[in-house]
């Protein structure tokens, strides 16, 4: 087929049209074309531009829109490059963020003004100066694809200083309440699952993964190989771990290995009890019939618990941060903590965690003023 039809809103079409191969490459190549009417204005225009292929004519890319860029890029780039949770997000975006405001200039004669505007008209509207750093970031991606393709000449959000992101801390749940909230957490069938986050460090989506395979409780070791995630119109998917360093052998604790033991017998137990109707996937944490564990109904009930056991506002995600400040506090070294998250470094686990590290500053002070004391100094 030389062209498609994609409907965007009442009266808004695009028309995506097959321009041949890139000749380096072998890819497809497509140009995506807005179009403003209504299905049979957008039908003859294809027909128009089809006809003008045929007929040996190039087309116009000079009045190529930012919108039709973007559009092409997000189909032709993003989604080769990423996983598709990050086309999503690349997309919300793109099409919620920079197609409304600047999706009618022409791509050639976008100006560094033009993106400054925007983005100041985005912390206007009360969006974080966070959000819109990656509102700048996706923006200059994007550019950069089209210098480098030749079709712009310049990037203009090199000449743009995006908003300053203030440095991010996170908040760190103290071992008290993490205790609580397991210790409620024996009520509910979701016990065993937030024990291992809460002893392991371990992200939702990993610990929703975790398949029985991968669990040794001899050498007392999991192994982190897959993370699950809900995606718009294919509900939850599991991938690969975002990198190598998240594939990783996490240790676990005898009192872990326990919970384990005895979550897999009363699992072994229910899918005697339900037979067939049960879809065995091998996860450790399945859902009631054995099928995926849905990630909202975890969070909803850890969330409950939370607000039960006095700390409303904490999140699931916490847990994290607590095994790693507590190990910390603890005097792990930050390699051994950086494997047992998956940080790509050990530098970066420090900035995330440094400012815990920071309160052992005097402590540290005073274990050495002693050591120099005894020693004579």
């Amino acid at each position: 087929m030389r062209g498609h039809l994609v409907k965007r809103s009442k009266d808004s079409w695009t028309i995506v049209l097959s321009v041949g191969r890139d000749p380096a490459t072998g890819k497809r190549k497509q140009q995506w074309i807005a179009v403003k009417g209504t299905k049979k204005d957008a039908e003859r225009r294809l027909a128009e531009l089809i006809h003008q292929i045929d007929g040996g004519t190039p087309l116009d890319r000079s009045r190529l829109s930012l919108r039709d860029y973007l559009e092409t890029w997000l189909q032709d780039v993003v989604a080769v490059r990423v996983r598709p949770r990050t086309l999503n997000e690349y997309a919300t975006i793109v099409r919620k963020h920079i197609i409304p405001q600047l999706g009618a200039t022409q791509l050639t004669k976008l100006q560094p003004s033009d993106v400054e505007h925007l983005e100041a008209k985005l912390l206007v509207s009360g969006l974080s100066a966070n959000t819109v750093h990656h509102v700048h970031v996706i923006l200059a991606k994007a550019l950069k694809d089209g210098v480098r393709k030749g079709q712009l000449q310049r990037n203009v959000c090199q000449a743009v200083e995006p908003p300053k992101v203030p440095r991010y801390e996170v908040k760190v749940p103290d071992a008290q309440s993490i205790s609580r909230i397991l210790e409620l957490s024996k009520d509910i069938p979701y016990y065993s699952v937030l024990h291992v986050m809460a002893f392991t460090g371990c992200r939702r989506g990993e610990a929703i993964a975790l398949k029985w395979r991968n669990v040794d409780l001899s050498r007392a070791v999991l192994s982190i190989t897959e993370t699950a995630q809900r995606l718009r119109q294919k509900g939850i998917v599991f991938q690969p771990t975002k990198s190598a360093a998240g594939r990783r052998g996490v240790a676990i604790d005898p009192a872990t290995i326990e919970i384990l033991r005895a979550h897999q017998g009363l699992q072994l137990l229910r899918k005697m009890e339900i037979g067939a109707a049960y879809n065995d996937h091998d996860l450790v944490f399945p859902g009631p019939l054995g099928e995926p564990l849905d990630p909202s109904v975890l969070t909803r009930n850890f969330e409950r618990l939370a607000k039960k056991a006095g700390c409303a506002g904490m999140r699931l995600h916490d847990l994290r941060h607590g095994h790693a400040s507590e190990l910390i506090r603890a005097g792990i070294h930050p390699r051994v903590v950086q494997e047992r998250l998956g940080h790509a470094s050990a530098a970066f686990t420090m900035q995330v965690y440094g400012h815990v590290a920071a309160g052992l500053q005097a402590e540290a002070a005073r274990a050495f003023a002693e050591l120099m004391a005894k020693s004579g100094g």
